[in-house]
């Protein structure tokens, strides 16, 4: 008798609950669903459904690599961010939700929606950010700067795909180095990990994010160094600048910035409680 849905959910919980991974059923529902291609509620309601061999090799092949501990959205090759389905590759990091806290800070101190702003996403990676602001403001347009060029591709495939190629473009170059003109907001999720603390890292992100979106430098501090250097020649009087930080870093990033003349506006936190985005103006 073939293997049905429930069958295999219940096989894959078991292996990764045995492999150490937390909330091990909510994963396999997931493993299985996307397997499948079907929804997590269609597994849910359906779970005599019987297996065909291809269905059943294509979860053995996602359940090995998840137990290496690669990420699903990995596995998939893409990652939804801000409601926006985004392709992912080896030269970009992947978007988490917390990073979403950078897009709502924007949002909430550029409340008109209507106007023809110009952004600057420094470390676009897969142009999660810029993408994601281009959906909400209809007539803004933007540039993407991506150290790696597979980053600066990848973001401009989702650009095409996603329907901004007219109002977004992507570039190779280093944070905001050979960027001229001025933007009227400046995003960035910047590699913040020290460098010594990235073999500690979870395997998932150590192991399959890209090293130069996580090596921070020596304290974790100097992409912000680097951006903050140019700062004030790419923002207008009263511009906005927003950065994702991590736990602990807020002092920090905004001395960094007061040093380059920016006065901090303000900073936001995730849904954890944990200051995750740091606002400043020019």
């Amino acid at each position: 008798m073939s293997e049905t849905i429930g069958g295999a959910q219940d096989r894959i919980a078991a292996a990764l609950a045995a492999s150490g991974f937390d909330e091990a059923r909510r994963r396999a529902r997931r493993l299985v669903a996307a397997a499948l291609d079907l929804s997590a509620s269609e597994t849910f309601a359906h779970p005599e459904r019987g297996l065909t061999g291809t269905q059943r090799q294509r979860i053995a092949d996602m359940l090995c690599r998840t137990l290496a501990r690669e990420p699903l959205s990995r596995i998939l090759g893409r990652r939804e961010f801000w409601g926006l389905e985004l392709l992912l590759s080896a030269d970009a990091l992947d978007p988490r939700p917390e990073t979403e806290t950078v897009v709502e800070a924007v949002l909430a101190h550029l409340p008109q929606r209507d106007r023809q702003y110009r952004f600057l996403d420094l470390g676009t990676g897969s142009g999660c950010l810029l993408l994601a602001l281009l959906s909400e403001y209809g007539r803004a347009c933007g540039l993407g700067i991506d150290l790696a060029p597979g980053a600066a591709r990848i973001a401009r495939d989702n650009a095409a795909r996603l329907g901004f190629a007219a109002r977004a473009s992507f570039a190779v170059g280093d944070w905001g180095a050979a960027v001229s003109g001025l933007f009227d907001a400046i995003v960035a999720n910047p590699p913040y990990i020290a460098s010594a603390t990235i073999p500690r890292l979870p395997a998932e992100v150590r192991d399959y994010d890209p090293y130069l979106a996580l090596d921070g430098g020596r304290d974790g501090l100097a992409a912000y160094r680097a951006i903050a250097a140019d700062l004030p020649r790419l923002l207008p009087p009263g511009g906005l600048f927003a950065a994702e930080i991590a736990a602990g870093q807020r002092d920090a990033v905004a001395a960094i910035l007061g040093e380059a003349g920016l006065a901090i506006a303000g900073v936001a936190s995730d849904l954890a409680g944990i200051p995750r985005c740091i606002l400043a103006r020019r």
